[in-house]
């Protein structure tokens, strides 16, 4: 019998979804056949057979979130054909003989509840269910799981029961629910959610129940006096479920604001000479299948100064921060799913060539919707274009857990002063982008900030690029 086990899908993914079993118990699959589709934070996928046999037992129902390294399913690899059936009389004549039934019992009291499968792992993995989201919302807020009574499906704890969880000092584990208790204590004057389990936050919770001091909103509830008004429908209105995708979107980038203090600087680049260079090679690389575009010199000037500037090439630790080795870039790109960030490893030990097949590469992926999650895993910075229909600048929201993003604007002909080499300035009409850094002003002060995208806008001028 082979246990067939949710493996580690991609970096920081410690559980998965399963969104649909394609399998049944009893049936016989092939090494390698696709078992199920698990969904994760990061992205779908699904996972093949470790072996060739017969589907044995399910051990998960589809839409149980099961923890990695756990058995979801099992095979008897000794069994490769069909179920064999009771063999009948050959002859249609002759009589058909069958075994004796066996003599009726009386039924057997009734079994205790068995846990499901998800509850099971999830009690070996040693927590409650809850999404990753959760579980880092609960870490932040210095909330114990498990003491959390979970109010979701199949006693799913959710981001509303950690939030209440942490405005409630001195939780108690949770109590089963077969008989309602009266309150022995009055609840705390005022439940709100603080925003890290550090000394600065205690400091806050104090401020909070003596009236005062900064409390962080909750999405789609209100801050203080103010509540969000409830929707009322009017004819012609459309309301659209959030897709799974566009759930995880939101939660990373409502997490994203709340945990980073996000500044943005801005810098003009005048990209004359890269527009030429662009200009005299992009029907070479068009008859080679590939896009040479903009975005492939902002990515080789972005990896460039990353490298020369490592303050920008960091993540954020609990009480410090890591200075990364590898240089991977980010790189958004549309879906039919929404906003995904493919990732170009190493992205500084490429030229402009690889740079652009690598793009072209991962682009192409995230079009069909056959991007990977080892695609979408490890980046060290971001870099995000306006696309097609852009516009002058803006400030793009971190994607976490890196430090820094810079974002493209549209490239423009603009009026610019430029010297000549007898010293003398004249105008001229150039070709000219914004590019807007958004970075985390808790490890990235504003020289260091300053210093990188001043580097960036020097290389993309130069354009001393080898294409």
């Amino acid at each position: 019998m082979i246990d067939v086990i949710l493996p580690q899908l991609g970096e920081s993914v410690s559980e998965g979804t399963i969104s649909k079993w394609l399998v049944r118990e009893g049936e016989v699959v092939k090494k390698d056949q696709a078992l199920a589709s698990i969904a994760t934070d990061k992205a779908d996928s699904e996972l093949p057979s470790p072996t060739g046999g017969r589907i044995s037992k399910l051990l998960a129902a589809e839409g149980d979130v099961v923890p990695v390294k756990t058995v979801i399913a099992r095979i008897d690899e000794n069994a490769q054909g069909p179920s064999p059936s009771p063999s009948l009389s050959a002859s249609p004549g002759a009589p058909v003989s069958l075994p004796p039934l066996p003599a009726i019992a009386a039924p057997p009291p009734p079994a205790a509840p068995v846990p499901s499968a998800a509850s099971a792992a999830a009690r070996n993995a040693g927590g409650p269910l809850a999404t990753p989201t959760v579980r880092k919302t609960a870490l932040e807020n210095d909330v114990d799981l498990d003491r959390v009574q979970g109010t979701g499906e199949r006693g799913r704890v959710t981001k509303d029961d950690v939030i209440r969880a942490a405005g409630t000092p001195n939780l108690a584990p949770a109590a089963p629910t077969s008989a309602p208790t009266r309150q022995s204590t009055p609840p705390p004057a005022i439940e709100r959610p603080q925003t890290r389990a550090t000394p600065q936050t205690q400091q806050i919770a104090q401020m909070i129940n003596t009236g005062g001091g900064f409390v962080p909103p909750i999405p789609g509830v209100g801050f203080g006096q103010f509540k969000v008004p409830a929707y009322r429908p009017a004819e012609g209105d459309k309301v659209i479920p959030f897709t799974r995708r566009r759930r995880i979107t939101a939660d990373h980038m409502t997490y994203s604001k709340f945990a980073s203090p996000h500044v943005v600087t801005v810098a003009e680049v005048d990209v004359q000479h890269a527009t030429r260079l662009r200009n005299q090679h992009k029907d070479r690389y068009k008859a080679e299948g590939m896009s040479l575009t903009m975005l492939a010199f902002a990515v080789v000037a972005t990896a460039k100064a990353l490298r020369e500037n490592p303050q920008m090439n960091t993540r954020v630790l609990d009480d410090s921060y890591v200075v990364l080795h590898d240089v991977n870039v980010g790189v958004a790109v549309d879906s039919p799913d929404g906003l995904v960030v493919p990732v170009v490893r190493r992205a500084d030990e490429l030229g402009v060539r690889g740079i652009v097949r690598a793009i072209d590469e991962v682009a192409k992926r995230a079009r069909a919707g056959k991007i990977t999650i080892d695609d979408l895993s490890g980046a060290t910075f971001s870099v995000s274009n306006p696309g097609l229909k852009g516009n002058l600048f803006g400030g793009a929201i971190i994607n976490q857990p890196n430090v820094g993003i810079l974002r493209m604007g549209e490239v423009q002909k603009r009026v610019v002063v430029v010297e000549t080499e007898d010293g003398e300035d004249h105008m001229a009409i150039h070709p000219v982008m914004y590019m807007a850094l958004s970075y985390d002003h808790r490890v990235v002060d504003g020289v260091a900030a300053n210093a990188f995208l001043w580097r960036v806008t020097e290389i993309l001028e130069k354009a001393d690029f080898e294409v």
